[in-house]
């Protein structure tokens, strides 16, 4: 064994969360090495947020043209979703990321390193023939979808499989009814697929009010797509130059792709944690308040790898500013999860931050709510849109925001000034009386809250 490379920090995983940690550490004069077992870039960059983006822009943009077809768009209701041309679309986003990534990485000073790390000893890990000393040790090596006890569960398609596909199946099956199922879904729909969700219970989306998921529910199925409700898989197994699904109820299913849209699970398997006195816990790192390893202080985590927070881009780089901050001062940071928005880039999308009702009334029954319908809003009804709603969860006397729901053209935008708002502690009525340019989707929230 070769002798050791000194560094103060090691970092598992080049994506949002790690890349953030590396350069902060290392503009305070550590040495810092970043592994990464695959593509330099992460996730986010190059198999998930941002490239689902990219196709969605142009899955809008065909929607709202079809939309717009009797209002103006003269051949809109011809238009489809090109996979084909929005696939070389995306990767020209995608591709220079690896190289871009490494090479600001070198830049800073940090050391790439292309691998799978393995820890060796608490502060001693290896990467092929190199063995490199840490004095801190950074997991954020992401997720992986989840291991399902399905019998032919290895025949499933990945998302990232699905956002590397060359052209689109004629026909797919998404095994859960969580973001990833419902995004590809409606993008696969729009490039002409039949596609059938199948959902366990009766709850898709779960985590989303459940008032506008059922409105978006409608949409979905408005668009050819089949939600199977009560459907658990059971079974995949090949049929012909497809698949057939299997479902506990006795349903059958038939498709050319399966993709797995049941979640997923932090990447860890192939760290030889327990060499590294890193402990575990189902499947999870045992983590202290400062996202600090308890068996091992020299081991911190951030992002999907640490599993403390929602799966998102942005609490991933919220961790790694809290990680960074108590590598560098001591224990005295810990994160906070208490106002994070979310969407899901369906067509609508649907956006949320705070609290459900369901929630909010558990701890108040006399929340108030205020809701209704926003098809007849200008800013939507100029987009061609039918599916558009709103919720707000408001505490009675305080009038603190608990939580903000919205379905609609610009949700994902406005779900932002909602969450600013909560986190700054202002309330319903002085959230209202804020000015907005008009007409834009934030000058609804005024007649939101009105």
């Amino acid at each position: 064994m070769p002798d050791s490379e000194q560094f103060d920090l090691v970092v598992l995983g080049s994506g949002s969360a790690g890349t953030k940690v590396a350069t902060t550490c290392r503009k305070a004069g550590w040495s810092v090495a970043v592994v990464e077992a695959r593509d330099f870039g992460g996730t986010c960059a190059l198999r998930g947020c941002e490239p689902k983006k990219v196709f969605w822009t142009v899955a809008e943009a065909t929607e709202r043209a079809r939309n717009l077809a009797p209002h103006g768009v003269a051949g809109g209701d011809a238009l489809r979703l090109d996979w084909t041309a929005a696939q070389a679309f995306k990767h020209s986003f995608t591709d220079p990321v690896p190289e871009n990534r490494e090479a600001a990485l070198r830049a800073a000073g940090i050391v790439p390193i292309h691998g799978q790390p393995r820890f060796l000893a608490p502060d001693t890990l290896t990467v092929g023939e190199r063995r490199l000393a840490a004095r801190h040790v950074l997991i954020a090596t992401g997720a992986a979808p989840a291991h399902l006890p399905i019998e032919g569960a290895d025949l499933l398609a990945t998302s990232d499989d699905f956002l590397l596909l060359d052209a689109m199946p004629e026909s797919l099956v998404m095994v859960g009814g969580g973001y990833i199922a419902f995004e590809c879904a409606h993008l696969a729909a729009r490039a002409g697929a039949r596609v059938t969700i199948l959902q366990a219970d009766d709850r898709p989306l779960a985590q989303f009010e459940p008032d506008l998921v059922a409105r978006l529910l409608e949409r979905t199925r408005g668009l050819g797509i089949e939600v199977a409700l009560g459907c658990k898989a059971s079974r995949i197994a090949r049929q012909g130059a497809g698949f057939a699904v299997a479902c506990e109820n006795g349903r059958e299913f038939q498709a050319a792709l399966v993709v797995h849209g049941l979640g997923r699970s932090p990447s860890l398997q192939d760290l030889a944690l327990e060499a590294g006195q890193v402990a575990v816990e189902k499947g999870r790192l045992s983590l202290d308040p400062y996202l600090r390893s308890t068996s091992n202080p020299r081991v911190f985590a951030a992002g999907d790898a640490a599993a403390q927070g929602p799966a998102l881009t942005p609490v991933a780089s919220h961790d790694a500013a809290v990680v960074a901050r108590n590598m560098l001062e001591g224990c005295h940071t810990k994160p906070d999860y208490g106002v994070v928005p979310s969407a899901v880039f369906t067509i609508p999308p649907l956006a949320s931050v705070g609290l459900t009702e369901a929630a909010a009334r558990a701890a108040n029954p006399d929340v108030e709510v205020r809701q209704g319908d926003m098809a007849g809003y200008q800013s939507v009804r100029r987009t061609g849109e039918t599916a558009a709603a709103y919720k707000l969860l408001v505490a009675p006397g305080s009038g603190q925001i608990l939580g903000a729901h919205l379905l609609g053209p610009e949700a994902p935008e406005v779900i932002n000034v909602f969450a600013v708002a909560m986190r700054a502690g202002m309330t319903a009525d002085a959230l209202a009386r804020m000015m907005t340019a008009y007409p834009t989707g934030g000058s609804n929230i005024s007649s939101m809250l009105g």
